[in-house]
């Protein structure tokens, strides 16, 4: 073999000489995985089983020099690359179609310094890997919800989950970030070094470079947190909601309440007869002294004739992962998201009757509330541009079967069109699928334009482009 195909970063074809490719690999100390390869197929396997992509090449990073050798030859060659952390993000952006795959998954380290209360993260780390290592000493960052999520990606849009109107937002606790930029330059990125850096990567996602360590603040919690879930019949979903919806307004910061609306799967706690039958679930997690958490929940959990209430004290690293049998790898899955700064009557009507024609047994729709400590950070103090007290509004359609692709991301679809006139106009960039690369404007709000200039002066020929892209040149033009 003289040379080697490649897809560049235009979306042409290109070849590059096998001696280079070759030299390239020598220099990487962990694997460079081609086609045909044993661990190929194994490597660009992700989340979203809708994600069926094949790099030319895979490289298995096990350190910053390796990405910064895989970045260097990606610029030299104007190779279309992708990032792989977790790999758990819902538009496939891990895994490009030959092009070079940058795999981050073996940098999974997680160090904890107890006295400092901080926590060094390699950007393979997988959210159990954080809240093992941290829980281990009584010390937590807040998290997002699904312990298989990968810390970069989840931290690099946002960041949010259980503990967040207690202790903000995942990116609210980041310190400082190693960061190879397109340049092949490995900088800090700190409140002190690269200021206009580290603003952007608190929510910009991967568009400014690759993250190969996160530097975190930990807060004292645990190991034991009141958590659990109450559901309810659907029957009584509206009015369920509408209390749902008047009992947060005098919670505490240290209560998180979600909503679930799905069909019930065969948990143990639920009488068999509910078992496939439409239910709504309320989900709720105390950042505090168990005894407090049973006054603060009394409100929620007084609400409606539930058919189980099964809150009660849990272990932390427990709760982080109740929800993971149904959000395991292998299933097809497309989202479509809103941001709400209420949950008005009419988003209400509108999602339950959603419920009534779910396309299959593992569609939901959940409301996520947002508040607390996240909303007291100025919307412009970070790239994350929702501020406000909200709720997250994510319609999760998924489902095993090719043959169901249609009915499940319509359905999304609709629910996402009905809402529309209801939400605010920005979104949780991690909850976007592929298809929506013409609301990254939208999304960012009133930080886009300063996104943009950052995304130029750090990578203006737009090598990071697998992700919810800011387009430099194109971008600036336009605005």
């Amino acid at each position: 073999m003289n040379a080697m195909s490649f897809t560049t970063l235009d979306g042409a074809k290109a070849t590059v000489d096998a001696a280079a490719v070759d030299a390239f690999s020598a220099q990487i100390r962990g694997t460079v995985l081609r086609e045909g390869d044993a661990a190929y197929d194994g490597a660009r396997s992700i989340w979203n089983s809708m994600i069926d992509r094949r790099p030319a090449l895979i490289v298995c990073c096990v350190g910053a020099s390796d990405v910064v050798a895989a970045v260097n030859f990606a610029r030299e060659n104007k190779l279309l690359v992708s990032v792989r952390g977790g790999g758990h993000n819902i538009a496939g952006s891990a895994v490009c179609d030959g092009g070079l795959m940058i795999d981050l998954s073996l940098m999974k380290s997680v160090r904890v310094d107890v006295a400092a209360r901080r926590a060094w993260v390699g950007p393979g780390a997988t959210l159990v890997d954080v809240d093992r290592e941290t829980q281990a000493f009584g010390l937590t960052v807040p998290v997002g919800i699904n312990s298989t999520t990968g810390i970069a990606g989840l931290t690099l849009g946002g960041g949010f989950g259980w503990t967040t109107r207690k202790f903000g937002l995942t990116i609210d606790n980041l310190v400082s970030a190693d960061v190879v930029t397109a340049d092949g330059k490995l900088l800090r990125a700190s409140q002190s070094e690269n200021p206009d850096l580290f603003w952007a990567l608190r929510g910009g996602g991967g568009n400014f470079g690759i993250v190969t360590a996160f530097e975190f603040q930990l807060h004292q919690f645990g190991p034991q947190v009141l958590s659990g879930l109450v559901v309810h019949p659907f029957a009584d979903a509206q009015k369920v909601l509408r209390e749902y919806r008047e009992a947060l307004e005098t919670a505490p910061d240290e209560l998180t309440c979600w909503v679930v609306m799905r069909q019930a799967p065969p948990l143990p706690f639920l009488p068999a007869e509910w078992h496939g039958k439409e239910v709504l679930v309320l989900a709720m997690c105390y950042c505090g002294d168990i005894e407090a958490g049973e006054k603060a929940t009394r409100k929620l959990r007084a609400i409606g004739s539930p058919i189980a209430d099964v809150v009660g004290p849990n272990p932390l690293t427990g709760w982080q992962q109740a929800f993971d049998p149904l959000l395991a790898p292998g299933a097809r899955n497309y989202w479509k998201s809103h941001d709400f700064t209420e949950l008005s009557d009419s988003a209400i009507e509108i999602t339950t009757a959603a419920i009534a024609k779910l396309p299959g047994p593992e569609c939901e729709v959940f409301f996520a509330h947002i508040g607390g400590a996240a909303g007291r950070v100025a919307a412009d103090a970070t790239a994350f541009p929702q501020r406000s007290s909200h709720f997250v509004m994510n319609v999760h359609a998924r489902w095993r079967e090719p043959a169901m692709d249609k009915a499940c991301i319509d359905w999304a679809r609709g629910v996402y069109e009905a809402t529309r006139p209801y939400a605010v106009g920005t979104a949780y960039v991690n909850f976007m699928p592929e298809d929506e690369i013409d609301r990254v404007e939208a999304a960012y709000g009133g930080n886009y334009r300063r996104l943009l200039e950052i995304k130029q002066r750090y990578d203006p020929q737009n090598l990071f482009r697998m992700n919810q892209n800011l387009r430099p040149k194109e971008g600036l033009r336009a605005a």
